[in-house]
């Protein structure tokens, strides 16, 4: 440990990277001055463990950095204890800043909220942004943010220079109350990671819509004497890009409670299944004509249907996944009238499709069949289409292997992947983004969403006996697999334009293990089946946020561990990730990964909370589930739920649990009882 005086190097140039402490802490003042505590004194024990302290600004501050970490691991804790020496009380925030070497390309990434440059420039949403030399908080771009700890999926900030990469974490909560994460690029070229106690958000704060609100930058009142502790842990890595995957996996370990946890379920499995089959079925589905309707709103006194929306997609928010997963429930349970209603939505589906040979995007009463949420009346999302194709495909799988046939669901199969192989880019194998309703001719390649055609072409290999269509789909996932390996899929949701989001990474999961149970002897399908794995699970919450208990959520002791947030730029909990379990417990099998297996347990757990067991639990009606958990302040206040029921939110819950049924490490899965 060395270093000029009043900064210490943890890791110096041509050792891997720098990694320099500029100063023991800082102090953040109302004023908004950055008043650092410099080191005035740093020793080194036998053991590697290191003490700096300092003194400045009426403040002494002490930071213990305990032995460097064992190997396998990357945590090196670390103890900051801060302590008013001055006369008067004074408000004042706390700093701690690592500083690593030039950097061309720092590759920031907070889980679950920031990743990269976060948005692309021509991205249509508006949403928090990074580029290098501005500072534009009104478009939301700048070269430093500060986060709350609560938006993040792990409370941690990664960063890289030329040479070697790091990390900061800390827990969400602190005796100095909620804390935070956050970056900046100084001198032009220099990243650096910072942790704050209390939080901080600026230069904006992100509410979830296209206008910015103020910075919210709390401040704690120190009496003369008091002293006050930051725990943390600091990580040096090597420049690889996908060094956090480890760094995550062991500050998961340490949040969780081991092994043996109750889990979070308040409901088992199979009953679990049983509500979300009679939601979806008494709230979502209306048989003339047969459509699972999006939104059923909780209040039916006040909302009525004024709060259902009269709409279904054919996937992704409605349709064939959940009517599938409908006909999966009934078909096991013998339930009739279920059974009936989940192949009528499926027929109108599959028979109605656009004059260039694909499904519609989604139905309206008002409109009928039409495009969708794309904003253009000819354009045709590549991953809803390719979504809705993959779940008739398997639903005609299963009521064949029941003695059951559909010719018409073949037919409309076979007609959308023949338009998504035309539309296969024949130089670099990318499926198309977009579809033409008209043609079905190819849009776009950008993004993320023609990854969405590649598990339907695996599976209709096999169902129909087509090798040409597991050929398309091999070269499709070689033009893709550069998304991955640059750890940065975008483009999935029809609503969120080119930002990344946790639905890209679950397309990714599928099309990579199928390729990979398709084609074993290829080891790059494995290879990237595994990081399309963790960088999936850089949204996936590794610890309890905490919930005042005057809220809701607070209230029925809502366990964020296994829940994932949508994206950076829809900052709330959701269940998605339940439509890629079963491929992700048959991922965990091949690694031989039961950290990856554990997660997926752990999401089936979570999405078992919150599904109304009798009407009026949480003031919903039996069986319904919410799309929205508040964990943050975006959208709503933190600790609320959103009072709307959604066919997706049901649909995957049940295809989950009924997948689930079927997978021995999940099946036996407890709730508890109440």
């Amino acid at each position: 440990m060395s270093g000029a005086p009043g900064a210490v190097a943890l890791r110096e140039r041509g050792g891997g990277g720098e990694a320099v402490l500029p100063y023991v802490a800082a102090l953040l003042t109302g004023e908004g001055e950055c008043l650092p505590i410099p080191v005035g004194r740093a020793a080194t024990r036998a053991d590697g463990s290191a003490e700096l302290t300092g003194a400045a600004h009426g403040f002494a501050a002490r930071l213990l950095l305990g032995p460097p970490p064992a190997e396998g691991a990357s945590a090196r804790d670390a103890e900051l204890v801060v302590r008013r020496t001055g006369r008067g009380a004074v408000d004042a925030g706390l700093r701690v800043e690592l500083r690593l070497g030039p950097a061309d390309d720092p590759g920031w990434l907070i889980p679950g909220a920031f990743y990269g440059q976060n948005r692309l420039p021509h991205c249509t949403r508006r949403y928090p942004r990074y580029e290098r030399g501005v500072h534009d908080p009104g478009a939301m771009t700048a070269d430093a943010w500060s986060l709350r700890a609560d938006r993040c999926a792990t409370p941690a900030v990664f960063a890289r220079d030329r040479a070697g990469g790091a990390a900061l974490a800390l827990a969400e909560r602190g005796e100095l109350g909620g804390q935070g994460v956050g970056f900046a690029l100084l001198e032009g070229d220099r990243p650096a990671l910072r942790l704050h106690a209390p939080y901080r958000e600026e230069p904006i704060t992100y509410y979830g819509s296209a206008t910015p609100l103020p910075p919210d930058t709390p401040l704690h009142y120190w009496e003369p004497g008091a002293a006050h502790t930051l725990r943390f842990t600091v990580h040096l890595l090597d420049a690889d890009p996908h060094a956090y995957a480890a760094v995550l996996r062991e500050l998961a370990e340490r949040a969780g409670d081991g092994p043996s946890a109750a889990p979070a379920a308040w409901v088992g499995v199979a009953r679990a299944a049983e509500l979300a089959a009679h939601g979806l079925h008494r709230w979502h589905y209306r048989a003339d004509p047969p459509v699972l309707l999006e939104t059923a709103a909780f209040d039916r006194e006040a909302l009525g249907a004024a709060g259902d929306r009269r709409a279904m997609h054919v996937s992704w928010v409605s349709g064939t996944p959940y009517a599938h997963a409908l006909l999966l429930h009934a078909r096991r349970t013998g339930d009739g009238p279920k059974a009936r209603a989940a192949k009528a939505v499926l027929d109108h589906i599959a028979g109605r499709l656009t004059p260039g040979g694909t499904f519609w995007g989604q139905w309206t009463e008002d409109r009928g069949w039409d495009a969708g949420w794309t904003g253009d009346p000819a354009r045709l999302h590549a991953r809803t289409l390719g979504d809705a194709t993959l779940f008739l495909l398997r639903a005609l799988r299963a009521e064949r292997a029941g003695g059951h046939d559909h010719p018409a669901w073949e037919r409309a199969i076979r007609s959308n992947l023949a338009v998504a192989v035309r539309g296969q880019d024949a130089a670099t194998g990318r499926m198309a983004a977009a579809h033409h309703t008209r043609t079905g001719a190819p849009l776009s390649y950008e993004g993320s969403a023609g990854l969405a055609w590649i598990a339907p072409l695996v599976e209709a290999a096999e169902a129909f006996g087509d090798p040409g269509a597991l050929a398309a789909a091999r070269h499709a996932g070689a033009a893709h697999a550069a998304d991955v390996r640059a750890e940065f899929l975008c483009g999935a949701p029809e609503d969120v334009s080119l930002a990344p989001t946790s639905e890209d990474g679950y397309n990714a999961i599928i099309a990579y293990t199928l390729l990979h149970e398709a084609d074993p002897g290829d080891p790059r399908w494995l290879d990237l089946a595994r990081r399309a794995a963790d960088w999936t699970l850089t949204f996936r919450y590794t610890y309890d946020v905490h919930f005042a208990p005057h809220t809701l959520l607070g209230h029925y002791g809502f366990r964020t561990r296994g829940a994932d947030t949508a994206s950076p730029s829809n900052q709330h909990l959701h269940a998605f990730g339940l439509v890629c379990l079963p491929e992700t417990i048959r991922l965990a099998r091949h690694l031989g990964d039961p950290y990856l297996l554990r997660s997926a347990r752990e999401n089936l757990d979570c999405f078992r909370q919150f599904v109304a067991r009798a009407d009026g639990d949480f003031n919903a009606y039996r069986g319904m589930v919410s799309e929205r958990f508040y964990q943050t302040d975006c959208f709503q206040a933190k600790g609320m739920l959103l009072t709307l029921s959604h066919a997706w939110s049901v649909g995957v819950l049940l295809y989950g649990c009924e997948t689930a049924l079927g997978i021995p490490e999940l099946a036996t899965s407890p709730g508890s009882a109440r």
